[in-house]
C-alpha cells in the first residue's frame, strides 16, 4: 500500500504563492495516475489537478492558469505550484493516487491533507 504524506500548505496573502509537496512511499509509484484534491468547509471534495503516469495533465477550470501539476517519479514525488492565490483556493489539499481514473473517487487513496488558507 502507498502511504502519501502532504507537506506546504500554510496562510499566504491574496495573489501570493505555495507549492505542495506529496511525498510517496512504495516502489509503484511511477505505474499510477496522481491527482490532487481540496476540501473547503462545507463543500464537497473537488479534483484540482491530476497527472498520468506519462506525465498529461488535466486542471479544474478554477485553477487553469494559475496551477501547474508535477511529477518526480525518480523521487516519488508530487507537486502543486499555486499561483496568483485567491481567497476561494482556501480549502484542505489532499495527495491522491488514482488507481483508476481519478475522477473516480472510490478508486483513490488520500494522504491526510495540508491546510491552504488565502488572506490578507
Amino acid at each position: 500500500q502507498v502511504q502519501l504524506v502532504e507537506s506546504g500548505g500554510g496562510l499566504v496573502q491574496p495573489g501570493g504563492s505555495l507549492r505542495l509537496s506529496c511525498a510517496a512511499s512504495g516502489r509503484t509509484f511511477s505505474r499510477y495516475g496522481m491527482g490532487w484534491y481540496r476540501q473547503a468547509p462545507g463543500k464537497e471534495r473537488e479534483l484540482v489537478a491530476s497527472i498520468s503516469n506519462g506525465g498529461s495533465t488535466n486542471y479544474a477550470d478554477s485553477v487553469k492558469g494559475r496551477f501547474t501539476i508535477s511529477r518526480d517519479n525518480a523521487k516519488n514525488t508530487v507537486h502543486l505550484q499555486m499561483n496568483s492565490l485567491k481567497p476561494e483556493d482556501t480549502a484542505v489539499y489532499y495527495c491522491g493516487v488514482c488507481y483508476s481514473d481519478c475522477r473516480i473517487y472510490q478508486y483513490v487513496y488520500w494522504g491526510q491533507g495540508t491546510q491552504v488558507t488565502v488572506s490578507s
